[in-house]
């Protein structure tokens, strides 16, 4: 089997977790629960519920204990989604080849759903409580959830952004690089710790996932950034040149492609690095992270 059909199988995998967690549609407040669905469903590659399982199997994890937490991780990526591509924010009408959630049911619903997403993907973790209960692994994972989605993490990302694009001068370096890390890589930190933890890991080894996390998570953002100038939307699934429109200082305008692409492979070949060094090996994690550097999309 190759690394494409093995992606194909987890992606499957993450999508029948992501269904039985997902809420019913239906009811009083039925058109919410459409606008959640239909936001989480449109796909995309999974990464960070996909990274949260191989940390988990890197780690000598088993069992069903890490589905919650994969299928809360990914509604906490979409609602970020949804509210990013709001009017209010970067204005985004394609969102994985099909209209945003906005676009579909109105600005107000979009809002409702992106909240909706935030709450139910903390009622969706907390059902690991029940699955084992008084199990510390569990207390620490929700907390780690929450630190690297909240104030100190995404948004802490999300607030530093929309600061720099409103500033009149172009952010530098330091900056940015602090908004890559709290509003890209804090999720894809938060999947790694995750898996690890609720693998019953010792701390050491989920501070050196944290690290990776981080390499993954900034090389990951600075390709969207080489992504939004040089690829195409039928690839994309959404317009390139957004960055420009919104005035957004990136990677690429402060250093130029070439620095960028070599920045992206120096990162993803430390996180490989950090893997390799493991005593149990997940190889296919490890070329998940380099398939990263050259995405198209």
């Amino acid at each position: 089997m190759n690394f494409k059909e093995h992606l194909d199988k987890r992606v499957s995998r993450i999508e029948a977790v992501l269904a039985k967690y997902l809420p019913q549609e239906g009811g009083p407040a039925g058109v919410v629960l459409e606008a959640m669905n239909y936001s989480v469903n449109a796909g995309g590659k999974r990464l960070r519920p996909m990274l949260m399982q191989e940390a988990f199997v890197l780690c000598g994890g088993s069992g069903e204990l890490v589905e919650p937490f994969m299928a809360a991780l990914e509604m906490i990526h979409t609602y970020s989604l949804v509210h990013d591509d709001l009017p209010a924010m970067d204005n985004d009408e394609y969102r994985r080849g099909r209209k945003t959630t906005h676009v579909v049911y109105g600005e107000t619903m979009a809002i409702l759903a992106g909240d909706a997403l935030l709450n139910y993907a903390f009622e969706t973790a907390c059902r690991a409580f029940a699955m084992k209960p008084g199990c510390a692994q569990t207390e620490r994972a929700i907390g780690v959830l929450a630190e690297k989605a909240g104030i100190f993490g995404m948004i802490g990302g999300q607030t530093a952004d929309i600061l720099a694009e409103n500033a009149e001068g172009a952010a530098d370096m330091p900056q940015l690089l602090f908004i890559h890390e709290k509003k890209t890589a804090a999720l894809i930190q938060a999947a790694l710790m995750i898996g690890a933890i609720l693998a019953g890991a010792e701390q050491e080894v989920v501070d050196l996932l944290e690290k990776v996390g981080y390499d993954v998570g900034v090389a990951f953002q600075i390709q969207d950034d080489i992504l939004d100038v040089t690829g195409e939307m039928a690839e994309l699934g959404k317009p390139i040149g957004s960055d420009e429109k919104n005035h957004k200082t990136t990677y690429v305008t402060l250093a130029g492609v070439d620095e960028a692409k070599k920045e992206v492979e120096r990162l993803s070949n430390e996180a490989v690095s950090i893997l390799e060094a493991f005593e149990t090996r997940n190889e296919f994690l490890e070329e998940l992270i380099r398939e990263l550097i050259t995405r198209r999309k």
